[in-house]
C-alpha cells in the first residue's frame, strides 16, 4: 500500500517536473524569437546617439508668454520667470539661475542680467558675487503663467485704484 502511495507521487512529481520544463522551454523560445525579431530595432534612451558620443542638451524651453512678458502688478514687483524651472537646483551650495543670468554668461546666453541691486550687501557694500540675501532666487520671482486662479484675487494694482 505504501509503496502504490509512493509510486503515485512520484509519478505525479515527474509529471509536474516535465511541465514546468516544458513551459519554461516554450517561454525561453518565445523570448528567444522575440529577441531576435528585435534585433536592430532596439529603441535607445538616447534616441539616435551612438554610444560612444554625446548627447546634446535639449534646448531651453520657454513658456507660452504674452508678447514677452506681463504687466508688472505694482512698482516693485519683481519679474517673473519666462520659462519653466521644474527641476533647477537652487540650494545654499548651488543656483542654476547663475549659469544663465549672472554676469558675463548672461551675455553668451542671451538672458537678462541680474539687476545690480542684488550685488549689493546688507551693508550696501558692492560685491562681485550676488549677495547671500537675494541667492534663492524664487523667493521674490515666480514662472510666468497664465494659468487659471485657484482661488478668488481682488488684488488691484495702484493704478486701478480710484
Amino acid at each position: 500500500m505504501i509503496f502504490k502511495r509512493y509510486t503515485k507521487l512520484t509519478t505525479l512529481g515527474a509529471l509536474a517536473v516535465l511541465s514546468l520544463t516544458a513551459v519554461t522551454a516554450l517561454s525561453l523560445h518565445v523570448t528567444e524569437e522575440a529577441v531576435a525579431q528585435q534585433v536592430g530595432e532596439v529603441q535607445s534612451l538616447r534616441g539616435e546617439t551612438e554610444i560612444p558620443d554625446e548627447n546634446v542638451a535639449p534646448a531651453q524651453s520657454r513658456q507660452n508668454t504674452q508678447a514677452g512678458s506681463f504687466e508688472r502688478a505694482y512698482r516693485q514687483q519683481p519679474p517673473l520667470i519666462p520659462h519653466k524651472i521644474d527641476g533647477y537646483q537652487i540650494d545654499r551650495a548651488v543656483n542654476q539661475c547663475m549659469q544663465c543670468h549672472d554676469w558675463p554668461y548672461n551675455v553668451d546666453q542671451e538672458a537678462p542680467k541680474i539687476s545690480e541691486t542684488h550685488y549689493i550687501d546688507r551693508d550696501g557694500v558692492a560685491l562681485d558675487e550676488v549677495s547671500p540675501r537675494r541667492w534663492f532666487c524664487t523667493q521674490c520671482h515666480a514662472p510666468q503663467s497664465n494659468a487659471k486662479e485657484l482661488v478668488r484675487n481682488d488684488f488691484k494694482s495702484a493704478m486701478d485704484l480710484d
